[in-house]
């Protein structure tokens, strides 16, 4: 009898060897997923500390495995194909389930709380209320991805800047908002704004725009149709968009929260004014959410722990 998941079969769809599931092992799947998730060897190599050749060959043995290609390889990006999305959407939740059941029993209850480059400040007020109602810890989990390590099983709940990706299997609930403020180089052509006390969301259009197009939570998208900003350059994740800022590449524009808790000695951050502000959520699994998550995500919902 096949193994499943909500009633479905598990994986289905998926060919599969001569052996079944024989010889697939958990770090199988992990080393999967995280390729999945950074759509890179490398950076998901690095996420898991193991070397590339390892993790390549982690991930090849699950192919032949499965009698199927997960992955579409390029030189310069990682896709997944039909079947692999498929597996990424089924392994999603049974990892999450699977870390919870694999927790010290008799021990503290754990809550993962997965962010990208920066937590706000705000979420102390709701990590503090969330232990003394519950009596549970809350484990912060950094993964610079689009869902912050929800999708891959790393995290219970997650606190994203911005929309959720729009085919992520996940519940949203606004949080905050939070000011968005200029992130200007003291080299390049932009130099002089950096003076500046204040500029208008509106000036930011004459400008090349630096845009961290994994975490970051601004787009040309987000300015008029007919008047926006260039895209000077796009980084995978908040350190390579800071440091191509500081490069004079271009603008940069982010929460507030970072001018309060980042330092950079190119870098001037610039108050703006009339611009729209980050929307900060919480977002946990569709399916199969840990109970301690739903219990986050109903007190971050009012609004109290956070204001």
């Amino acid at each position: 009898m096949d193994e499943t998941v909500g009633g479905e079969p598990w994986a289905a769809g998926l060919p599969r060897g001569t052996d079944g599931l024989d010889g697939i092992e958990l770090r199988h799947l992990r080393a999967f997923m995280a390729v999945a998730e950074e759509r890179s060897f490398t950076y998901a190599a690095d996420r898991l500390r193991v070397g590339q050749p390892t993790l390549t060959r982690t991930v090849r043995a699950l192919e032949e495995a499965l009698a199927t290609r997960l992955l579409d390889r390029t030189t310069r990006r990682v896709e997944l194909t039909d079947d692999g999305r498929r597996l990424h959407a089924e392994l999603a939740p049974l990892l999450s389930r699977l870390a919870a059941a694999l927790r010290a029993p008799g021990g503290q209850p754990l809550l993962r709380l997965g962010f990208t480059s920066l937590l706000p400040a705000a979420c102390a007020g709701l990590n503090a209320a969330f232990e003394a109602a519950t009596g549970a810890g809350v484990r912060l989990v950094r993964r610079d991805t689009p869902l912050a390590g929800l999708d891959t099983g790393e995290a219970d709940i997650a606190v994203l800047r911005g929309d959720a990706p729009p085919d992520a299997d996940v519940r949203t609930r606004v949080l905050l908002n939070e000011p968005r403020v200029a992130a200007v180089g003291r080299l390049g052509a932009a130099a002089p704004l950096a003076r500046r006390r204040v500029l208008d969301w509106g000036e930011l259009a004459d400008h090349p725009l630096v845009v961290n197009t994994v975490t970051g939570s601004t787009r040309p998208e987000l300015w008029p149709e007919d008047r926006r900003p260039r895209l000077a350059c796009t980084a995978n994740n908040f350190d390579e968009w800071l440091e191509a800022v500081a490069a004079g590449h271009g603008i940069g524009v982010a929460p507030q929260e970072v001018a309060h808790r980042h330092t950079h000695p190119g870098i001037r951050f610039v108050r703006l004014k009339n611009a729209p502000p980050v929307t900060v959520r919480l977002a946990l699994p569709a399916r199969g959410a840990h109970p301690l998550a739903e219990r986050f995500f109903g007190m971050g919902g009012e609004g109290r722990a956070v204001s």
